[in-house]
């Protein structure tokens, strides 16, 4: 049982999200960083699904009321356990009474608390994530409130290493596959899209300039801020499905990129979808920061994906010798 004593707006219950159910206006929802959420629980010895806590806005402060073992991943949130501060991406065995408390980042946007066992919450369309818009899954579909208290569901493994034990987070363990440019903007690899050549005149530029994060950010979407892009005509559309990672054109000619919460459905033109393997970059990126895009391929984004699922293949093989050393 954890305690929530201190948090900030939408802070929520999160896991995978939930599929199937586009067709009928409900959205995915689910994390915003998919590779913190798993190595989370991978460390754990979780199902790679279990629920965890989105932390989105800081300070979030947590009791908790039974002996377990946590992670925090994501982030550099500055995680201090009964004010002993931990390092980033790291898993520890917790007592009752101990308290966690996160800090505004250090760098990157969202931090995951994951917990022995997972968080367990109703499952609702087959997720236990919030969908805010909705209003249903998680928490009645709300964010974390002071004074919430979450069960955690049955774990069958046993308490970490006295010390703890971490893990290099993806963006040193996997440098070589994702790209970064001499000013240090985050390049966020796209594939041209079903609109793509009406924009033909600003291409050059779409691709070039550094896009700003929009304030008017958040999961159900990132607005961009920067040089307007415009089409050659105005062409009348009709709405289509919507998927995260794709970025769509408003009138304005300013990209919005769909996120976790995206609208099911739209009928902006598309330019261009950010490839899948690198939305969990988007999700570490603060409103203010600026990106860049970069044109790819679905043949990168394969190779991309097996890249990242070796890295989960090898964090499992490292994370299993040392339960099975302690006699787990």
């Amino acid at each position: 049982m954890i305690e929530i004593v201190k948090t900030g707006p939408l802070n929520t219950v999160q896991d995978a999200g939930r599929s199937g159910f586009r067709d009928i206006g409900v959205s995915v929802s689910g994390v915003m960083d998919p590779l913190a959420f798993r190595a989370g629980n991978i460390l754990l010895g979780n199902d790679e699904n279990a629920a965890c806590i989105e932390v989105q806005m800081f300070p979030f402060k947590v009791r908790f009321l039974a002996d377990t073992s946590i992670a925090v991943t994501g982030a550099d949130c500055r995680t201090k356990l009964d004010g002993e501060e931990l390092p980033p991406w790291w898993a520890c065995s917790v007592r009752a009474g101990q308290e966690l408390e996160m800090q505004f980042p250090r760098s990157g946007a969202r931090s995951y608390l994951c917990v022995a066992g997972g968080i367990d919450v109703p499952v609702v369309m087959g997720s236990r994530s919030t969908a805010l818009r909705g209003g249903f899954g998680g928490t009645d579909g709300r964010p974390l409130a002071k004074n919430d208290r979450l069960a955690t569901g049955i774990s069958f493994i046993s308490p970490l290493p006295a010390q703890g034990m971490g893990i290099e987070p993806p963006q040193i363990a996997l440098a070589h596959v994702f790209p970064t440019s001499t000013e240090g903007l985050v390049q966020l690899r796209a594939i041209p899209a079903g609109e793509y050549a009406l924009f033909e005149a600003d291409l050059p530029r779409f691709w070039s300039q550094p896009w700003k994060v929009s304030l008017h950010s958040n999961r159900t979407g990132y607005r961009l801020s920067g040089e307007p892009v415009t089409p050659s005509k105005v062409i009348e559309m009709r709405s289509y499905g919507l998927i995260p990672g794709i970025v769509q054109v408003p009138p304005a000619g300013e990209p919005i990129i769909q996120l976790a919460d995206a609208n099911t459905a739209g009928g902006y033109p598309k330019i261009a979808g950010i490839i899948e393997e690198d939305l969990w970059r988007l999700a570490q990126v603060q409103p203010g920061q600026s990106i860049q895009l970069v044109k790819s391929d679905a043949r990168e984004a394969i190779a991309v994906a097996r890249q990242i699922n070796q890295w989960f293949t090898r964090l499992r093989d490292n994370v299993m010798p040392v339960k099975t050393a302690m006699g787990f």
